[in-house]
């Protein structure tokens, strides 16, 4: 009896002595302990999510996975898996749980080793939101009296909520939303009892249960906790039964993009790192972009269908490398190390028969047909191939490392990764919306944005802004400018220059729209002759270049400047929008982690009807839920909305309604003639070539859309001496608009004021008289339109033919 008395009385010692020694630590702990309140507005991280404008994931940037959950949101069984395996007496204790501390207690004193710490789901979330990892008593004193606190200030609900979204449970997965998307790729709704069980057994040691790394021990914690919740009463023996033999199928998932449009995202992602540094990949961004899925679809396919076209007309350049004698085994490691590229995977030739190749990939062994390699013709250089190949073995050997190309109905296509590069730029030209964008064969290959980052020279497509220089300076689309040899002579250098035609021949004097629409190099060189270089380089930087990349001589009437598609595209707008400035802008919307607006873009826009006039119109009055600055938004939803930004008008809307219908000539007569095969009577644009054709461009548009094309080796060399803009851009930029412009109607810019239509004598570019033979009708503004030939004089003015002796040398300086 004595005994047993000393024994009560120790206990009653010993836990007085706890709680005093409880009460010391907290009048000597209290004054540094953290804030309990700022747990409800704790801010986890949140991974910066891009959109396209139709709300499909392009891509997902920052270090942790995590997608927050509500309470509400969690099925019930994962809340009874988890507590059955973390902490079954949460509903019980007030935060620490004196069994669970005992019992770490006694592992302490048995082993001379803290093993584990007792610690409850409170607890845990005291440490995980406060405190360090570290293994010490004082550690654990902060977290058992943060945990005591929590208790008092949250409720049970809220706690659970915090801990299942903090909690990090593997391959780079935070909370239990994340783990079930990263795992199974569902919801955690949507899980099984058992896959639950699998996750809730994860925070214990997410490397040691990982169901991926060590898939038996992840089952052997999975069937434990599934006896626990049977053993608690929180399963039927049938659910039970159904779990512990549903076999362990996860497999690792990772956010997969719903738009291919990895040049976007990145431009996306660089934008917000600028808007918010660091924080931008862990506040949980959402960026909703300005390009359409289908759109952007559709120019990944042309751009990539375009190369593949050009690449294989020049022939097959052999394997990426040959492993001849080698083990399947050692096959199979070397296609592990193989990266696809765009849609070519990586293939070993195990076999050659007539019929074609029998290949290794990584799906298995599959057949390549000889159909699909009758293209493959020997490269030699980009002019010359060898001969046809009669058979499959005059193309591959067993060995060799090849690219294919799975098909629709799941064949391979003999294939190879393209050497040359291209790109694609597609602006809504009536406020800068970037529409789609690619800036290369393949992200994967390079991250090099050629679209935005490749300064290269544009060629003929340039020469649409010399002639938009002559239009708006006294010429008229009849002017006529002698097309005749001429040479350009440098005496200090002993330099001579001696423009030609890309046919090398010379047509005499004719009309500016027939020197535009037949790409004459030397009508563009007598009109910026005739403008002088400086004053042509000042009208064209308006459009948006900078000078420093316009050559300061006459080659520029050719195209010689250093300018990126992005750059080509903004100033086609102009001609597009009738005669408004533009700036390309991606980001249209930023939002919260909680859904609020934080960003609208504003750009300034063409007013409507704006094209139909010669001067600036008002501006249209439109209805927005944020605060509006030119250009940019951010303030919180439901304040005063604001008239929108218009855009500047730097061309006269006349110059560009007569530019626009050359350029359509450049389609229906000259050297765009192949687009007319998506027969649309809306479409304008312009071919370019450069010299030794290491450029290739196109570009066009209608009043929807402006769309740039550039093709060529990122290390200039020749694309081939019969390969130009038509050949290799041009059916880049038809198969794009073919598909963006489908369905829809004409859309061209309307007829402003101030223009007039009448006959002109082709011989002299003059009004026509009655009966003239040959005489068409041209456009005019209302101030330029010509005399009658009966009036016509012996100057030079623009409208008469220029002298003979224009062919006679002159300074090139």
């Amino acid at each position: 009896m004595r005994l047993l008395k000393f024994f009560g009385w120790s206990i009653v010692a010993v836990f007085c002595g706890l709680l005093l020694g409880l009460s010391g630590a907290f009048l000597y702990l209290s004054p540094g302990l953290p804030s309990v309140e700022a747990l409800r507005s704790i801010q986890l991280q949140i991974p910066l999510r891009v959109y396209s404008s139709d709300n499909k994931l392009i891509a997902e940037f920052g270090e942790m996975r995590r997608t927050p959950i509500r309470f509400a949101d969690i099925p019930p069984n994962f809340i009874n898996a988890l507590l059955s395996a973390e902490d079954d007496n949460f509903a019980n204790h007030y935060g620490v749980d004196p069994s669970s501390l005992m019992r770490a207690a006694t592992q302490l004193v048995k082993s001379g080793h803290i093993q584990s710490g007792g610690s409850t789901i409170t607890m845990q979330v005291a440490k995980n939101f406060f405190l360090t990892s570290e293994r010490s008593f004082s550690r654990k004193t902060t977290e058992i009296l943060l945990a005591l606190q929590i208790e008092r200030q949250l409720t049970k609900d809220e706690i659970l909520e915090l801990y299942v979204n903090k909690i990090y449970l593997g391959n780079r997965a935070y909370g239990i939303e994340a783990a079930a998307q990263v795992y199974y790729g569902k919801s955690i709704r949507d899980v099984s009892l058992a896959q639950m069980a699998m996750i809730a057994g994860l925070p214990k040691a997410p490397s040691r249960f990982n169901p991926l790394a060590n898939p038996a021990r992840s089952k052997e914690r999975r069937d434990w906790i599934l006896g626990r919740m049977y053993k608690l009463g929180k399963i039927t023996e049938a659910d039970y039964t159904t779990a512990i033999n549903e076999p362990l199928n996860a497999s690792y998932h990772v956010p997969t993009p719903e738009v291919n449009a990895p040049y976007i995202a990145e431009m996306a992602r660089a934008e917000m790192v600028g808007r918010y540094g660091s924080d931008a990949y862990t506040e949980g961004f959402r960026v909703t972009t300005t390009v359409p899925s289908n759109l952007q679809e559709m120019a990944n396919t042309a751009v990539h269908e375009g190369l593949m076209t050009y690449d294989q007309r020049h022939g097959y350049r052999g394997p990426e490398s040959r492993l001849p004698g080698k083990t399947r085994e050692a096959w199979a490691v070397e296609l592990t190390k193989q990266r696809t590229i765009s849609t070519l995977e990586p293939a070993i030739v195990t076999q050659v028969d007539k019929n074609g190749l029998q290949v290794m990939t990584r799906t298995g062994d599959e057949h390549v047909g000889w159909d699909s390699m009758k293209w493959a013709r020997p490269f030699l250089n980009t002019n010359s191939m060898g001969a046809n190949p009669k058979q499959p073995s005059d193309v591959a050997q067993v060995g060799d490392l090849i690219r294919v190309q799975r098909q629709p109905d799941n064949s391979l296509k003999f294939s190879q990764i393209p050497q040359a590069q291209g790109a694609l730029v597609s602006l809504d030209p009536q406020n800068g919306a970037i529409r789609s964008l690619v800036g290369g064969f393949a992200f994967e290959q390079s991250n090099y944005n050629r679209a935005m980052q490749a300064k290269r020279q544009p060629g003929s497509s340039f020469k649409p802004f010399v002639y938009s220089a002559a239009l708006d300076n006294g010429y008229t689309a009849a002017s006529l400018v002698n097309d005749a040899p001429i040479v350009f002579v440098d005496e200090y250098l002993d330099k001579v220059w001696r423009p030609k035609n890309d046919t090398n021949t010379f047509l005499g004097p004719i009309r500016l729209r027939e020197g535009l629409y037949k790409s004459r190099n030397l009508v563009s060189i007598r009109l910026v002759q005739a403008l002088g270089v400086d004053r042509t380089i000042d009208y064209i930087s308006k459009f948006g270049f900078n000078k420093q990349d316009l050559p300061r001589n006459l080659s520029l009437a050719l195209g010689t400047a250093t300018l990126t598609p992005m750059e080509i595209a903004t100033g086609w707008s102009t001609f597009a929008n009738g005669g408004y400035k533009i700036s390309p802008y991606i980001i249209d919307k930023i939002e919260s982690r909680n859904g609020d607006t934080l960003f609208v873009a504003n750009p300034p826009s063409v007013p409507q009807g704006g094209a139909a006039t010669s001067g600036i119109a008002a501006p249209v009055a439109q209805t927005f839920t944020v605060n509006q600055t030119p250009g940019e938004a951010a303030a919180a939803p439901g304040t005063t909305p604001q008239t929108p930004a218009v855009a500047e008008r730097i061309i006269d809307g006349r110059t560009t309604y007569i530019l626009n219908s050359m350029l359509e000539d450049v389609i229906k007569l000259g050297t765009g003639r192949r687009a007319l095969a998506l027969g649309r009577s809306d479409i304008a644009g312009k071919t370019g070539t450069t010299n030794e054709s290491k450029d290739a461009w196109f570009s066009g548009y209608n009043a929807d859309y402006v769309t740039t094309v550039w093709t060529g080796f990122d290390q200039p060399e020749s694309l081939g001496k019969r390969e130009f803009g038509g050949t290799v851009a041009l059916p880049i930029w038809m198969n794009y608009m073919a598909a963006a412009l489908k369905d829809k109607p004409p859309h061209t810019q309307p007829e402003p004021e101030g223009i007039l239509s009448l006959r002109v004598d082709p011989v002299s570019g003059r009004a026509a008289s009655p009966g003239t033979p040959g005489a068409y009708f041209e456009l005019f503004k209302a101030e330029d339109t010509p005399p009658s030939v009966n009036e016509l004089g012996n100057g030079t003015a623009p409208g008469s033919p220029l002298p003979a002796d224009e062919a006679a040398p002159i300074d090139l300086f």
